[in-house]
């Protein structure tokens, strides 16, 4: 299994390049697009990121301090810009308490999964992109991958995690590239279901 996934890598990265994801200044700007990101698309999340930024925004101590109305209007492009708001503050919160903290991966998960509007997915994104520890992150398009290439569905979540980094080294960089690598298969992909 590790060599095919490993084949299937290396024929999506001479097709598509390298991603470098994730698209962001710094640790704290992947949390604010983890959290933009969920049930919208990128295009959106960068109009919200650029409104933050226009700003001046886009910090730690700006986003707890900022009126959660004011926030509102920066994030509108976002969607769901009300809930996004509060989960922003949340996730925030959240961050700056954690960072800086030596936890293992699953503590840190643990904690990140403890915040409203945290789930799985966006936890996983975190820990992968700012925090920069290996731990595959699942998502539609990689679900859509399992079936396409290895004929699998699984039940829940875990199973997909488990698939992925019990049948891969364990490497960042590895992970980071996977991941970006199947999302761009994926939208090139729309019809493959």
């Amino acid at each position: 299994m590790q060599k095919k996934l490993l084949r299937i890598y290396n024929e999506l990265l001479i097709r598509f390049g390298p991603q470098k994801w994730w698209p962001a200044d710094s640790a704290y700007e992947v949390v604010v697009g983890a959290i933009l990101t969920q049930n919208t698309n990128w295009k959106n999340v960068e109009k919200a990121i650029a409104n933050l930024k226009k700003e001046n925004k886009l910090s730690e101590q700006k986003i707890l301090e900022i009126e959660k109305s004011e926030l509102e209007t920066l994030i509108r492009p976002s969607g769901f810009y009300k809930q996004k708001a509060e989960r922003l503050k949340l996730s925030t919160k959240k961050w700056a308490e954690l960072k800086g903290k030596h936890l293992s991966t699953e503590a840190l998960r643990e904690e990140l999964l403890s915040v409203k509007g945290i789930g799985k997915e966006t936890a996983d994104s975190i820990i992968l992109y700012a925090f920069e520890l290996p731990i595959f992150v699942i998502d539609a398009y990689t679900r859509r991958f399992c079936k396409e290439f290895f004929n699998k569905e699984f039940k829940d979540y875990e199973d997909y995690r488990e698939f992925f980094e019990e049948n891969l080294p364990l490497d960042l960089n590895l992970f980071k590239e996977y991941h970006a690598l199947i999302v761009e298969w994926g939208k090139n992909n729309k019809s493959s279901k």
